[in-house]
Formats: C-alpha cells, structure tokens, sequence
C-alpha cells in the first residue's frame, strides 16, 4: 500500500493565525478545540513541505499501525462465525433454519441500535481512550463465546459482541478526520479497511493451525472464540496508551508540532475535534439529502456484504472441498480484497473523483454473480466457481470509498458524527438483511442470494450517478452564494491538492476551525 508523504499539495508557506489575531480570539465557546490552541499559540506557525512531510510520517507510523491492528482484530474476530460454521457449529450447536442466520446478523442489530448513543459518546468523550475500552469489551465477550455451547448462548454473545464493535468504525471514520488531511483520507480510510482482507488470509490459516488441535473438552471453533478473544484483549492495552483522543493532546507531538498539524487541516473546512453537542448540526444531518444518498449507498453494498461474510466458506464448500481446503481457498479472496480496496482508494486519489471509481468496482462482482448463478455446481467446474467467488470479492472496496466520500462532504463536529451515525445504522441495517437472503437448506447454489446481489450491484450504480449529481449542485450554490457575498465564485480546493508549488490556503480558511456545517460555509468545496 503507498501511503507515502502527500507534502506536495503544501507548496510555500502558510502561517497560522498569531495568538493575538481578532479572528481567533474572543469567545472560542462551542469552537473546535484546534482554535483554543491557535488562539494560545505563541508563534506563527509556517507549514511548508518539509514540515507537512516529516508531520505526516509521524502520523502515520504512530496512528496508521493502531488502527490497522484494531480492525484487522474486529474483521478477524467477526468472521469466526464463519470459520466455526465449517468447523461443525451449526451441527455442535444443534442450529436449524433461520438460527445460523440469526447469528450473524445479531451482530449488526446491536450496531443499528447503538449507533445514536456511539455518535454522542464520540462528541462527548475522548476518542482514543474511548475505542480502547471499546476494544476491551469485545475481546472479553468473544472469548465468553467459547462456553456457549447453544443457539441461546451463542445470540447473547453474539449481541454484546457487536454491541462493542459497533464504535470501532465510525470511531476510526472520526480518527481519519481529524488527523489527515483530505487528500490524504481516502488511502488511509481504505489502508484499516483493507485489513479484512489480512483478516481472510491470516484467520484462514489461523483457523485451519487451530483446526487441527484435538481436545476432549473443547470444540474447534471453541479454541478459536478463545485464542482470538484473549489476542484482541492484550492489544486493547496497546490501544490505550498509544492511542491519541486528538491532535492537541497528542504525546508524540512536542507543542510546536501540534500547531504543524492543527494548520495543515486548514484547508479541509471540516475542524479536528470539539466536544460540543450542538442539535442543530444533527437536525441539519438528518434533513441534508446526501445524508441519505450516503445511507443508500452503504445500505446497498452491506446487503451483498452481509451475505457474503456468513455464507461466503460454505459456498465455497458447496463446490466440493472438504473443510480445510475449504478454509485456505478464503486466502485468495482475501488477497483480491486488498487489491480491490487500496486500488479502487489509489484510482480515487488520483482522478480526486469518487464516482467513477465505485462504479467500477461494482463490475466485477456483478460478473461474478452472474457465473455463479449460470455455471453448474459440479465437481468438473471447481476452477470457474472458484474464479467467479473471487471476481466477487472486489466488493470491499467499496465500502471505504463510500466511508470517504461521507466524510469528505461533511463538516461540523456534531454533523460530522450524526451523518456517520446515519452511515453505519445503514451498514448494520444492510448486513442484518444479508444473511437471511441466504439460508443452509438453499446450498450449494444459493440462488435468491446471488440474484438479490446482483440487483443491488447494479442499483449501486445508479445511487452513484444520482449522488454525484446532487454534489455538482451543491457546488454550484456555494458558488453563487460566495459571488454574493463578494467572494470569488471559483475557489480551488487545496485539501485536495498534490502538486508541487501550490499553497494550502488561498485566504478562504478563516471558517475553517468555527466548527460550522458544510451546508452553512459557503467555502466548503463538495467532492464528487
């Protein structure tokens, strides 16, 4: 993945604003907590290429990494129902009909209802020390899975479990932020988010080792609730002491560096952190029509992803592989998810275009479906099967782009966690409808599954096209809006930015740490 230093966009210098400067000073009430920390500065801060390139590094090696663990651990720790459902749970257990269904969409029903509460907890506390707690708690239910040894005991589990990890996302959307600039974003969004597919590698191989443990009191898929549980508690202590709630109270920076970082998200009109829960931000989220645009998006991918996540071993299965092979023949699909998500990221950085790169990621999987919908499932017709489930797996890079395009458009710090509440109730939602397209007596074909995948593949498409048209008007009102204040109509979006020479800021930053909503700055620049 290159996650090199994005300096360039930089050019000159820019200078922060002194500490005495009207613009800062006064009533900082309800501001962003990166204007109390320019307003106390005691230097004039010049952000040039170098500085942003050596901040950035720093950011990276110290964030990226914590964050990369953390979901790599959510994705692995989700996905042992599905390495378990080829262990013999669902025979262990004693599941009938709908039961293994349940089981993995519970998981997102405890999503969807804690999504609200989520969204005020990431305002209200400090998000670092926050997403370690959260991380605690889901290592500790899942290794409590181990002694459920029923439908009953696996669902309570199941609940609290995803009750937990419902914050990890959307803390991360939070983290990504308030510490990359926008340009930046969308590689680092698709970097955490690409860990599934390290998930489907390594937890394939990590659950075929443990497998083959035999023991007298414990099942297969026991041994691996238990070893990933107490794997995902170690690391959460990682979590908390390495973890910054935010660039101002970060340890790793000295004082000088702070205001680096603070200034060099001048340009993205979006603030970095305020822990002040303003109603109107959330009114204006839930009546903004791209909330929703983003909503159906992520509602329309996490269908085929719900489905795909609980059943996707044991379609494989269905093309006559016994249980291991079954288990090591996820490593491939794991692979095309990492090049399907940090290619579709790359391809978005470098047209600064959204759109056309979901679009295509909906290609292949749509051609995908269709095979497996139109090939027989025969022993003689392993290769193909097998090629269209990969063709399949680009679908995850979807859903980063979809995380990046939401956040990319909005600005407000109680906006910002409403309409990521919105985009998440709209995942869990999504996933809970996923698994139950499919059901264990429909194998091996699994044929209302894959045609409702393919319908939505398609319907993806379109909510495409529409948003990014939605977005193009957008711009084309704030535009008029700055003529009418006197402004100039054109204004050229720095955040975005990656060549040499250019500067960060062209004298339209000064909103850009008010804590105002992306809808009442008529500065801000909508990406499409």
């Amino acid at each position: 993945m290159d996650l090199k230093p994005e300096s360039e966009g930089l050019g000159q210098t820019v200078e922060s604003i002194p500490s005495k400067h009207p613009d800062v000073g006064g009533d900082l009430s309800g501001r962003d907590k990166a204007a109390v920390l320019l307003q106390q500065a005691n230097e004039v801060v010049i952000v040039t290429p170098e500085e942003n390139a050596r901040i950035l590094r720093k950011i990276d090696l110290t964030i990226l990494p914590i964050m990369l663990s953390v979901y790599f651990l959510q994705g692995l720790d989700k996905t042992t129902l599905s390495y378990a459902s080829v262990f013999g749970l669902v025979q262990d257990a004693h599941l009938v009909g709908q039961d293994y269904s349940w089981l993995g969409s519970i998981v997102y029903v405890a999503q969807l209802v804690l999504q609200p509460v989520i969204a005020y907890f990431l305002v209200k506390l400090p998000t670092g020390k926050f997403t370690a707690v959260m991380v605690f708690c889901w290592g500790a239910v899942l290794s409590f899975m181990a002694l459920a040894r029923n439908f009953k005991g696996l669902m309570a589990t199941r609940f609290f479990l995803g009750a937990f990890e419902a914050a990890v996302a959307p803390a991360f959307v939070a983290i990504s932020q308030m510490w990359w600039r926008r340009n930046e974003q969308t590689n680092r969004n698709a970097a955490w988010y690409a860990m599934n597919g390290i998930t489907n590698m390594v937890g394939s191989l990590l659950s075929w080792g443990l497998g083959h443990i035999n023991s007298d009191k414990l099942y297969s898929y026991q041994i691996i609730f238990l070893f990933c549980g107490l794997l995902t508690v170690v690391f959460s202590i990682i979590v908390f002491i390495f973890m910054p709630d935010s660039p101002v109270e970060a340890k790793f920076l000295n004082e000088h560096d702070k205001l680096v970082a603070v200034e060099r998200l001048r340009a993205n009109q979006m603030g970095v952190v305020s822990t002040k829960w303003k109603w109107d931000h959330a009114i204006e989220s839930l009546l903004d029509f791209k909330t929703w645009c983003w909503f159906a998006l992520i509602f329309s991918i996490s269908i085929p992803s719900g489905g795909i996540t609980t059943f996707g071993p044991l379609i494989v299965q269905g093309f006559g592989f016994d249980k291991f092979r079954t288990i090591l023949l996820n490593i491939p699909f794991g692979a095309v998810q990492i090049i399907a998500t940090m290619g579709g990221a790359a391809f978005a950085t470098w047209t600064k275009r959204k759109g056309p790169a979901l679009a295509l990621l909906c290609i292949p999987p749509i051609i995908g479906c269709v095979m497996l919908l139109k090939i027989d499932h025969t022993p003689d017709h392993k290769g193909p099967l097998l090629a269209a489930y990969y063709l399949i797996s680009f679908y995850p890079g979807i859903t980063p782009l979809i995380y990046s395009w939401s956040s990319q458009n909005t600005a407000g710090e109680t906006k910002k966690k409403t309409t990521t509440a919105v985009l998440f109730i709209g995942q869990s939602a999504g996933n809970i409808v996923g698994p139950h397209l499919y059901t264990t007596g429909e194998g091996p074909k699994y044929t209302r599954g894959l045609i409702s995948n393919l319908v939505l593949f398609i319907v993806l498409i379109i909510l495409v096209v529409l948003t990014t048209l939605y977005l193009m008007l957008l711009n084309r009102k704030h535009a008029a809006l700055r003529e009418q204040l006197g402004k100039s109509a054109v204004v050229v979006d720095r955040s975005m930015m990656n060549v040499e020479g250019e500067e960060l800021s062209d004298g339209t930053g000064e909103r850009a740490f008010d804590d105002e909503t992306d809808l009442k700055n008529e500065d801000f620049i909508f990406i499409y």
